[in-house]
């Protein structure tokens, strides 16, 4: 174990929380995946099983290769993908595939291989807004800077990605204006795009409700507000939804009933993604499957955070944070929607729903996190032998 150790590059309680995420999400979807099999596989779970399995190593793998990187070359990458992204995710738009009035997935011609180009482009949108500010760190920023050299790029990624999937923009935007305030920009400029942005939604939402076929998925958002408020027409999907989630977690209780004992896999909608939370409650119960899986991601979020205060390099320091952040509020909205504190979002959760290539880039963008770690250790040999005392973080 100690070789194993050894190898593994960057903060070793993340590995740690990353390999126990992954055998509960094998887990998980083993025992969940029986419905859907029955459906398109005539009842076997292996090959769902192996391909979830496969995802998981080879997302592992990519960690693995990720973390031994020096931490500064993504820097540079983010500065030449984030135009591509902007490329995909409009390509999406327009020639993606459409499923529920939404086009969020492309697939690569060659491997026939479909992929959610939101996925890559909020890994490269928040390093590259890491790279921004820490290039200009320490600097004074004003109005006319913050909307051109950072709300230029985070306007253009989220507003594409937007009509098809307002859950992923709107935790992207939170996850950027949060990536600001850490590193100083000045709070009533934040006040003032923030303002403008909600102003936005709000023309949207009134344009949904005057042209419902201009953008249908914005009335069915809006829909569901009206519903998690209480207000206007029930939408019977969402609330179906969640309340074979209620009754799942209730059945679940507070002590672990066992692997294979759930029972809402038969009737509870996407018990294997989306609601895969209410599901790991039913079997695992409230205590070690609802509020161990929720202390996993804290682990992570703290770890992350110690990450960056332990950063030299305001880059590092800003881009770990980011993506903890990113990864950890994805999960805890997934989770709020099982137990109806937020209304439906098809937010899966990280590492544990049965996904595609969203476990990859969600690998990657915990590989970045472990190469900035990597590199605070890397560094210590370096510091502990100078006789200068240096800040212990960059954005001190």
């Amino acid at each position: 174990m100690n070789t194993v150790f050894q190898k593994l590059k960057g903060d070793r309680v993340i590995w740690m929380t990353v390999l126990f995420l992954g055998l509960i999400s094998l887990l998980a979807v083993y025992s969940s995946i029986s419905s859907l099999a029955f459906k398109r596989d005539g009842g076997s779970t292996m090959h769902f099983l192996l391909k979830h399995g496969i995802m998981l190593i080879t997302g592992g793998v990519i960690m693995y290769y990720v973390a031994k990187q020096q931490f500064t070359i993504y820097s540079r990458l983010s500065q030449l993908l984030i135009g591509v992204m902007a490329v995909l995710l409009l390509l999406t738009l327009l020639l993606g595939s459409n499923i529920n009035d939404a086009s969020r997935w492309i697939t690569i011609p060659i491997i026939n291989q479909s992929f959610q180009t939101s996925d890559p482009a909020k890994v490269v949108l928040i390093v590259y807004l890491a790279r921004v500010l820490g290039k200009h760190h320490g600097e004074e920023w004003t109005l006319r800077d913050v909307v051109l050299k950072l709300m230029a790029p985070v306007g253009v990624i989220c507003g594409l990605i937007l009509p098809a999937n307002f859950s992923t923009a709107a935790v992207l935007f939170t996850v950027c204006m949060v990536i600001m305030f850490v590193a100083q920009v000045p709070v009533k400029h934040m006040l003032v795009i923030i303002g403008v942005a909600v102003g936005a939604f709000l023309v949207l939402l009134l344009i949904a409700d005057t042209y419902p076929d201009v953008l249908p998925r914005l009335a069915t958002w809006a829909e569901r507000l009206k519903t998690f408020f209480g207000s206007g027409e029930v939408d019977h999907d969402a609330n179906y939804q969640v309340e074979h989630a209620k009754i799942a977690i209730a059945s679940g209780g507070f002590l672990p009933n066992g692997p294979g004992s759930g029972t809402s896999r038969n009737w509870l909608p996407h018990p294997y993604s989306d609601m895969i939370y209410a599901f790991i409650i039913e079997e695992y119960g409230s205590i070690l499957g609802g509020l161990g899986l929720l202390l996993l991601y804290l682990i992570l979020l703290f770890r992350a955070v110690r990450i960056a205060s332990n950063c030299t390099k305001p880059f590092g320091a800003l881009a770990a944070i980011g993506l903890g952040l990113m990864l950890v509020i994805q999960a805890m909205i997934n989770m709020a929607v099982a137990v109806n504190l937020v209304p439906v979002t098809g937010q899966p959760l990280p590492l544990v729903s049965m996904g595609g290539t969203s476990v990859w880039f969600t690998c990657l963008a915990i590989g970045i996190m472990l190469s900035v770690s990597r590199g605070n250790e890397d560094a210590e040999p370096a510091s502990t032998t100078s006789d200068v005392k240096r800040p212990r973080t960059a954005l001190a």
